[in-house]
């Protein structure tokens, strides 16, 4: 059964939850996971395709965007919106709103939760889904 982690986010810088999401790619990378990263709009994604380049100077994660063809099968990182991975990845880093209809066929489902009002009555709503289905759910604070 899919694994369900909540990060929630100190930060309240408009990029706080891009950078961790970065961070947390980058230690799921190099620890042997396939991630699908799945932002909330085309641009959203895009921008966690340039970050994932820039983050952090001696950082390198081969991934690519999910509308490159190309990209699927090659990369260990995969970076959406909307849309399913063709691939195969066991590793969900979901930054979109709402919860994506092909989560369940993750092992594991990271959930992060930036630290405004909005962002957090949302966040409520997916862990309830969540937990009313029987999911196993775990919550950071940041």
């Amino acid at each position: 059964m899919t694994r369900v982690d909540f990060y929630l986010l100190s930060q309240q810088q408009p990029t706080a939850q891009e950078q961790f999401v970065c961070r947390l790619t980058e230690k799921a990378f190099r620890l042997g996971h396939r991630i699908f990263l799945h932002g909330k709009d085309e641009q959203q994604a895009r921008k966690l395709d340039e970050l994932l380049w820039t983050f952090r100077d001696r950082s390198f994660i081969p991934h690519g965007l999910a509308a490159d063809v190309d990209a699927e099968p090659d990369f260990p990182v995969v970076i959406g919106s909307g849309e399913a991975p063709r691939g195969d990845y066991d590793l969900l880093i979901n930054c979109a709103d709402d919860i994506p209809d092909f989560f369940s066929r993750f092992e594991r489902v990271v959930e992060t939760i930036p630290n405004e009002d909005q962002a957090k009555a949302r966040g409520r709503t997916r862990y309830r889904f969540y937990r009313d289905r029987g999911y196993p759910l775990e919550m950071h604070r940041l």
